[in-house]
């Protein structure tokens, strides 16, 4: 059974192909990572999967509700959230509202009993400020409960997202680059919270360039090369095929001879200088 269902997508800019014929199930529970050189089509890939993008053909089904060519908070509300490459956080409120932002979607106060500020909204607004400071802590943010989000490192608010995202309650995590910027010990760190987010019972597709973190917590990845299907299939099989490394070495070396090992070794290393 899958979770998500992507059947022939593709995506057009004027003449250009920016994701052709894409096809692929993920499955309840996993970690699906999306690999593949710049331009190769990736954020693309997220942003028709969360009604960025309307595709130029093909079908995207969510937990057999077919969200093609729906808004994007059709999509949030059936359960699909997701982080950014560049972050997308605001600036000028706290980092427990960044956090509180992301339940509006499961918020019941209309607009008359806010305004009189209610018995109700001040409850619901209490409970919405303990759950936010509650994901905050779970994904490591406890030092931070009172801090402004515009105070806050740049690996804090890589987490400060996937909280806000988490606090929609969604059963399908996008995370976008979410190691970029970050040091060796903020992306270990990270490694263990996406470990957590699928114990929680969220399914996670990551779009990632950091091969280690790639290779380390991905139960299936799927490589993209010009916005088609290169190879897929689990984290072994992909690192050592050869029209992998050749898409990213940009080599076309014969990867049985000698030099194979090397290069299989080398693609992490390889694709982490390709950004």
């Amino acid at each position: 059974m899958s979770l998500l269902r992507v059947e022939g997508l593709g995506k057009k800019f004027g003449g250009l192909n920016a994701v052709e014929d894409l096809s692929f199930d993920i499955r309840p529970g996993a970690v699906y990572s999306i690999i593949g050189p710049n331009g190769a089509g990736k954020t693309t890939v997220l942003n028709l999967l969360t009604g960025v993008y309307r595709p130029s053909a093909g079908r995207v089904v969510f937990d057999g509700h077919d969200l093609t060519g729906r808004a994007p908070h059709e999509y949030a509300r059936q359960g699909i959230a997701r982080t950014f490459q560049n972050l997308q956080v605001f600036f000028n409120m706290s980092a427990l509202e960044n956090v509180m932002v992301g339940r509006h979607l499961h918020e019941r106060c209309g607009l008359v009993s806010t305004l009189l500020r209610s018995r109700r909204v001040a409850r619901a607004e209490d409970a919405c400020r303990e759950e936010a400071a509650e994901l905050m802590r779970y994904v490591g943010l406890q030092n931070y409960l009172s801090a402004a989000a515009d105070a806050m490192p740049y690996g804090a608010l890589k987490r400060l997202e996937i909280a806000r995202a988490l606090a929609t309650k969604p059963k399908l995590m996008l995370l976008d680059e979410p190691a970029a910027g970050l040091n060796p010990t903020e992306a270990l760190e990270l490694d263990g919270l996406i470990g957590r987010l699928t114990e929680r019972g969220v399914t996670v597709v990551l779009v990632e360039h950091n091969m280690r973190l790639v290779m380390g917590v991905s139960d299936h990845i799927l490589v993209l090369d010009y916005g088609r299907k290169l190879a897929e299939g689990p984290a072994m099989t992909i690192r050592n095929d050869p029209k992998v490394i050749e898409a990213y070495l940009g080599s076309a070396v014969a990867h049985d001879g000698p030099f194979g090992n090397a290069i299989a070794s080398a693609v992490a290393v390889a694709v982490e200088m390709h950004r």
